[in-house]
């Protein structure tokens, strides 16, 4: 991604710990946790590819279109679960338009490496990506905030990585580097 070296590796840094983490929930007994930790950490890995800052590797033009491929085949992998399931969570959905932003931001790049968009302000479709990802962080951060606690006798029998408050921390900050990187294109 464009922008300057120290924000690129604090951005590398962060999605590649929160993918890391990602791949530690797999290992939860829980199916659909499991499933959904392996669609993050892919993201995860993924965004901290692509935010490498451009001083340290370019990457040709070929990289960028195999990024927009696994996205690409990501999200129809996605669509193609939701058409299965009984209810389409909202959380599929986010991992469509988590898919969609990515092959967006590898066609851009491909495109044009090396290059901002110059004077042409910001494209419609960049707008959109930027609005919802907003929406995303603000309802994460809302999510993340303590209501009530349990009460003192209930027993807590999930394991670390099977914990919502942690899981929903990745999402927000996966949700913010994501908006980082779509500032940056």
């Amino acid at each position: 991604m464009h922008g300057p070296a120290s924000p690129g590796w604090l951005l590398v840094v962060l999605c590649a710990a929160t993918g890391a983490y990602c791949l530690l929930r797999m290992r939860s007994p829980v199916e659909e946790q499991r499933r959904t930790a392996g669609g993050e950490a892919l993201m995860g890995f993924g965004m901290a590819a692509m935010a490498l800052p451009a001083a340290v590797v370019t990457p040709p033009r070929w990289a960028w279109l195999a990024y927009a491929a696994v996205f690409g085949a990501t999200a129809v992998r996605t669509l193609w679960a939701s058409r299965w399931a009984s209810r389409t969570s909202p959380h599929h959905l986010h991992h469509l338009m988590g898919a969609v932003a990515m092959v967006y931001m590898a066609g851009v790049m491909a495109a044009s490496p090396g290059h901002h968009h110059g004077g042409s302000g910001i494209p419609l479709l960049t707008g959109a990506l930027l609005l919802y990802f907003t929406g995303y962080v603000l309802r994460s951060g809302v999510r993340l905030l303590p209501l009530a606690t349990a009460a003192p006798g209930t027993p807590r029998t999930l394991g670390w990585g099977d914990r919502t408050e942690l899981s929903q921390a990745c999402r927000l900050s996966m949700g913010i580097a994501m908006l980082a990187m779509l500032v940056t294109l």
